[in-house]
């Protein structure tokens, strides 16, 4: 069974910098205030070494990858 990943945000933690949306504008996009909207979708291949940046580059530790099995 193949391992996939998930993209989550903690809408308490974050602060709407916005830098997620600018390293990974296929998944995630901004709302009015700077927040990010992710979309509901897997993450692999390409995009998965592009999400792991994002959640580490995230000031408030507030986006991460879960797995779905």
């Amino acid at each position: 069974m193949a391992l996939t990943r998930r993209l989550r945000v903690d809408p308490i933690a974050c602060d709407g910098h916005g830098l997620c949306a600018q390293l990974l504008p296929e998944r995630i996009t901004l709302d009015d205030w700077g927040f990010p909207i992710i979309e509901d979708k897997v993450v692999d291949g390409q995009l998965l070494a592009h999400a792991r940046r994002a959640v580490e580059a995230c000031p408030r530790l507030a986006l991460r990858l879960e797995r779905v099995t």
